[in-house]
Formats: structure tokens, C-alpha cells, sequence
């Protein structure tokens, strides 16, 4: 039986642990859960340093652990807590290197999640860290993509945020792109939104529509692979970049990118412009399968009228 997302974090962080001299912070690491078992049960002993709840102090902490080659894994349980976090990995950690030649390695799992948890701790806020030189952000939803994610870490000397999110952690399958001619539009999801695009492709193919996917593991650097970019010049009325960030970033940065090289259009989708409450009624949550199917035929059916 293959390995979920889960298992191969855990299984991966504790050999980090046991075999590479590595470390993993985070707070209540050995809390009820274990990071919704992603943290292997192991003892300060071990490489497992339990911080303080002082958000904004712990980024320097770990920066310390970087500057000495521990290569630190950095747990983030929310990912809204970046706001406190990501100063010192940012302005000090990220251009170490490139202003003293001095590297400090870090693997960040900033780990996102939402419902009815407020407006702070929920949703993916990879756009912080993205126009900061010094830093790589990819966003593994696979077991293998998890394993691509932290042998770069392992064979470089760079910042690594890696943008998880709860809803992969069961997970066991990979997720092909579906590249080719003849598309009517073409989704880049990001994150969590890559399991709805599959889910909105299978319901617009019901109705006749044909819908391509590419998934957007790497962040930053984001490189547009040629069988995607001949997918979008060759569809009928070009894509949609997919985030569970606020769309005013990361999504908007790669579909400008996509749309200049392709000379198509796109929309973006996202996080709505507000803020997040603690109930069903006022959540902010990323595109959902049956937003995705509105949106494409909307693009769909208001192009063919405008012909």
C-alpha cells in the first residue's frame, strides 16, 4: 500500500532527525496529535526542541539553528502565523548568503488549513515570503512531490518554505497534469485547490467542456514547462491560476507570467477580499469544485457570445 502525505513527512522528518544530525522546531510538536501526525514521537534528545509561544522571537531561534548547518525543519502550525514568523527568515536568513556568503538553510513546513478558525490562523499565505530574494517555495500535495521538496533542501543551501496543507495529509495518489490540444481552458491550481480542479474537470467534461490541468508544484522559481505552454496557446480561451492565498500575489504574479509568455488570457481565483470569521457563515475559503465549474463556463459561454 503506498504512503500518504503524512507518512512520508513523518517517516522523512525522523530520519532527518536520527541519521542527518538535523533538527525540528515548532510549538507543541509533542502535543495531542503530533502535528496531525506528521511529527515522529521523539524527545529533545533526539533533535525535537519544543518553542515558546513568542511567535515573532522564534523566527530568530531557527535562523540561529540555520547560520549553524543543523538544517532546522521550522513547523508552523498555521500558516496566517507567517505574519509573526517570517521577519527574521526573511531579512536575515534569506539574504545571508547572498551578503555574506554565509548560507542558512531552512525547511519551512508552514501548514495551512481553514474552517471556522478565524482570521488570522487560516488559509495559505505563501505571497509573504514570494518576493523575497533568497527563498524557494514549492507546495507538495503528493507523497513523491514531499520528497522532491525536501531532497532539494538536502542537496542545497537555500531557504526552503514548503506550503503544506492539511487536506493532502491523506492522501496517496499523484496528480497528473492533463497537457494537450484542443482544450477550452486550462487550470494551474496551487495548494489545496489542485483536489477541486480535478473534481471540477471531471463535472465540466460531464457537459461537454474540455479542461486541462496544470499543477503548480514550485511556487518560486516558477518555470512554465513547454507541454503546458503549448496546452494554453492551442485552447480556445486560456486559463485560470488557482490559490488558497488572497489572489493579490502569488496567483496574480503567475498568471501575468502565463498570459506573457502565452499571449492568452487568464483569471485568477482565490481567497475573497476579506476577512475570516469562526462559523460556517462567515469562513473564507479557497475555490471550491462548484465555483471553479461557474467560473469556467462563464468564461466559456461570455467569450462565444462576444464572437
Amino acid at each position: 500500500m503506498e504512503k500518504t502525505v503524512r507518512e512520508v513527512i513523518k517517516d522523512t522528518t525522523k530520519s532527518h532527525l536520527k541519521n542527518k544530525n538535523g533538527l525540528i522546531f515548532g510549538q507543541c510538536l509533542s502535543a495531542v496529535g503530533w502535528v496531525g501526525g506528521t511529527v515522529p514521537e521523539l524527545t529533545e534528545k533526539d533533535g525535537l526542541v519544543e518553542l515558546s509561544m513568542a511567535d515573532v522571537a522564534n523566527g530568530g531561534i531557527v535562523a540561529g539553528a540555520g547560520l549553524s548547518n543543523r538544517r532546522p525543519i521550522y513547523v508552523i502550525r498555521y500558516q496566517g502565523f507567517n505574519w509573526f514568523n517570517a521577519s527574521i527568515i526573511l531579512n536575515y536568513a534569506c539574504k545571508s548568503k547572498e551578503i555574506w556568503n554565509v548560507p542558512c538553510p531552512i525547511f519551512i513546513r508552514g501548514i495551512a488549513m481553514e474552517g471556522s478558525i478565524g482570521p488570522v490562523a487560516g488559509s495559505s499565505h505563501h505571497s509573504i515570503y514570494y518576493k523575497m530574494p533568497g527563498i524557494k517555495i514549492i507546495s507538495p500535495m503528493t507523497p513523491k512531490e514531499y520528497l522532491i521538496a525536501y531532497n532539494d533542501f538536502m542537496k542545497n543551501d537555500d531557504v526552503m518554505y514548503v506550503s503544506e496543507h492539511r487536506g493532502s495529509y491523506s492522501n496517496s495518489e499523484e496528480l497528473k497534469d492533463f497537457t494537450g490540444n484542443n482544450f477550452d481552458l486550462v487550470l494551474f491550481p496551487i495548494s489545496i485547490t489542485r483536489f477541486e480542479a480535478q473534481k471540477a474537470k471531471k463535472e465540466l467534461e460531464k457537459e461537454g467542456f474540455k479542461i486541462g490541468i496544470a499543477n503548480v508544484l514550485w511556487i518560486k522559481p516558477f518555470i512554465i514547462k513547454k507541454e503546458w505552454e503549448e496546452t494554453v496557446i492551442k485552447s480556445k480561451f486560456g486559463g485560470i491560476v488557482l490559490d488558497d492565498d488572497y489572489t493579490q500575489g502569488v496567483a496574480s504574479s503567475i498568471a501575468y507570467e502565463l498570459m506573457k509568455k502565452t499571449k492568452k488570457n487568464f483569471e485568477v481565483m482565490g481567497l475573497k477580499n476579506r476577512s475570516a470569521g469562526f462559523s460556517k457563515t462567515t469562513d473564507n475559503l479557497p475555490p471550491s469544485c462548484e465555483e471553479i465549474v461557474l467560473k469556467c463556463k462563464n468564461i466559456i459561454n461570455n467569450d462565444n457570445k462576444s464572437k
